[in-house]
């Protein structure tokens, strides 16, 4: 008998993608009727990239193993009045976490391992406009695209092992939940035309499924602080 494919784990990840592109579209169209009936504060398209420093916690976030990645991206600024506005972005960003130097983990070979984690992330921040200085915060939520964690120790059969084998395997993105969830907050300054700004995405859900992936995690959850500059148009 064959599975329906509503439970086809491809065809669901491209109905999130297709869901999720068309969400961000009518987002744009609505903005841009309201950039049309309000000249005084009209709708501020841009795109940004910059800097992203990220971590694994659990408990707390530890700055100690983190590590450097980018993100890129656009926005759509949309004033409600003088002071209150709406910032939904759609952007590429990494995130994940290295550990330099370690001994006796299960299932690793003494030395260093990486998380690289790849998303597209979509937050919706409501903004503060205060004269150049914008105040920021807002959830979002982020799809998994990519993933590889080098340095997995396996036996002779490819199977994770405590024991001194030397082979090793990676970790892809199967391994890992799709969706990721959480809150950003930050801080912006309009520069003539330009828009420079630093924001701190704090995940909620831990990144890691069941197996080898969530014994490694420890159910972690991402951090991410980022620093970018934008092009308002």
């Amino acid at each position: 008998m064959k599975t329906s494919s509503i439970f086809n784990p491809i065809s669901l990840r491209a109905a999130f993608g297709r869901t999720a592109f068309a969400t961000a579209a009518l987002a744009v169209l609505s903005l841009s009727n309201l950039r049309a009936q309000d000249s005084d504060n009209p709708v501020r398209f841009g795109v940004k990239g910059g800097l992203n420093y990220s971590n694994l916690y659990i408990d707390q976030v530890n700055d100690e193993k983190g590590k450097l990645g980018f993100h890129a991206g656009v926005f759509v600024k949309a004033p409600l009045s003088e002071l209150f506005a709406i910032q939904p972005e759609l952007l590429y960003t990494s995130a994940g976490t290295r550990i330099a130097r370690y001994s006796n983990i299960p299932f690793v070979p003494d030395g260093q391992i990486n998380f690289n984690l790849n998303y597209i992330q979509l937050p919706v921040l409501a903004v503060v406009t205060l004269g150049r200085v914008n105040i920021q915060a807002g959830p979002y939520v982020s799809y998994l695209i990519g993933a590889n964690v080098k340095n997995v120790r396996v036996d002779s059969k490819g199977v994770p092992t405590n024991g001194g084998g030397n082979d090793t395997r990676e970790l892809s993105r199967s391994d890992f939940n799709s969706l990721d969830y959480g809150l950003a907050a930050g801080i912006a300054f309009d520069i003539k035309g330009f828009q420079v700004g630093a924001r701190y995405n704090f995940g909620l859900r831990e990144v890691g499924t069941s197996g080898v992936a969530g014994g490694l995690t420890k159910n972690a959850k991402n951090s991410v602080a980022q620093l970018y500059v934008g092009i308002g148009f």
